[in-house]
């Protein structure tokens, strides 16, 4: 859970989100950059023996970025900290976000500005716990219903980013195949869709639709996420089956924009998106059973 909290910076208020597991980073970045120096170890030197980037270790030392586990068992081979990183670096995980995604979570809750595209579902923040129980119940056919709970608990509580109108601004691209995947069934479908749109008139979240008739499109291969915080560089964000990369090569990153502003160029303006959105909704309302047939 983040609680929001105003700062008074040059006269003017801001608001930052407080992420309760930095405290946590902050101990283990206090840690590396207290191991880095009695190896007596520069920032760069410490970067090269983990093949990360000079700006990666710094972020790790002052609690900005998640230490992966792969870094973390290097960390321990070159530091000579006895498996201390590897058997901790987990620790600061929230509950119910997967390792995958930890450290692209931490970057959402500091950005200022989140734009994605999504080609098979209702993005993660934008979801209803009914449709988001939906989502993890066929990934996770077997699963106790407990569990089920607490991954649906942690998906909503990501969402109450959207509850503060200063940050982040947040755009979603998403094909319109999005629209038309009965999720949960006709009514749990027909509710996310107004949800949409009321997170759209709220001012919350811009949506645009990439239409079927564009066919072929630049996004193809899969979901993309752009995030951008404060004093940070651009990042982007993968992800696959049970996988997912955090990346902030600067070539790699301005790929990624390159792809999804072409993809923006494609996609339906934002109104006509939400009228598109609307009309869906009540088709749903109108026929619930046409999603069940």
């Amino acid at each position: 859970m983040t609680q929001e909290v105003p700062v008074v910076a040059n006269s003017d208020e801001q608001w930052v989100r407080q992420d309760p597991s930095h405290s946590t980073r902050a101990f283990f970045g206090d840690e590396l950059r207290y191991y880095r120096e009695a190896a007596g170890l520069s920032t760069k030197q410490l970067a090269d023996m983990l093949f990360v980037s000079t700006s990666m270790v710094g972020h790790m030392e002052v609690g900005r970025r998640r230490m992966q586990p792969e870094i973390a068992e290097l960390a321990d081979r070159v530091l000579e900290t006895n498996g201390f990183f590897a058997r901790r670096c987990n620790d600061a995980r929230p509950a119910g976000i997967a390792n995958h995604f930890a450290e692209a979570y931490d970057a959402e809750q500091r950005a200022v500005r989140i734009r994605e595209f999504s080609a098979l579902l209702v993005p993660g923040l934008l979801q209803t716990e009914k449709y988001a129980r939906a989502v993890f119940r066929a990934s996770h056919p077997v699963r106790p219903e407990d569990e089920l709970d607490h991954l649906v608990r942690a998906r909503l509580a990501r969402a109450r980013i959207l509850d503060n109108h200063r940050t982040p601004e947040y755009e979603v691209l998403f094909d319109e195949s999005v629209l038309h995947r009965p999720v949960g069934g006709g009514p749990v479908m027909a509710a996310q869709l107004r949800h949409l749109v009321n997170l759209v008139r709220n001012h919350r979240v811009r949506v645009h639709v990439v239409p079927y008739a564009i066919g072929g499109h630049a996004a193809l291969t899969g979901p993309l996420r752009l995030l951008t915080c404060m004093d940070e560089p651009p990042m982007a964000y993968v992800e696959g089956l049970s996988s997912g990369r955090l990346l902030d090569e600067p070539v790699v990153v301005a790929h990624h924009e390159e792809v999804y502003a072409r993809l923006l160029v494609e996609a339906w303006p934002c109104k006509a998106s939400l009228e598109r959105i609307e009309s869906a909704a009540k088709e749903l309302d109108d026929h619930p059973r046409l999603a069940q047939e």
